[in-house]
């Protein structure tokens, strides 16, 4: 099991998506809302209240 790289939600096997970036780092998806608002809007994960990174940081 993995977690996802934007909300930290653990990701049962079989599901979610892997993007891998050009210098190789591997990125964990658990559903499209995770990987678009990373990828293409480059949103921090750190500033949405349903994310497990601000949960950890406030």
């Amino acid at each position: 099991m993995s977690k996802c790289s934007f909300c930290a939600k653990t990701i049962e096997p079989g599901t979610g998506v892997l993007f891998v970036t050009k210098v190789g780092k591997m990125l964990y998806f658990c559903s499209s809302k995770c990987r678009k608002n990373l990828n293409k809007l480059n949103r921090n994960p750190a500033k949405f209240k349903w994310t497990g990174f601000y949960k950890k940081e406030k």
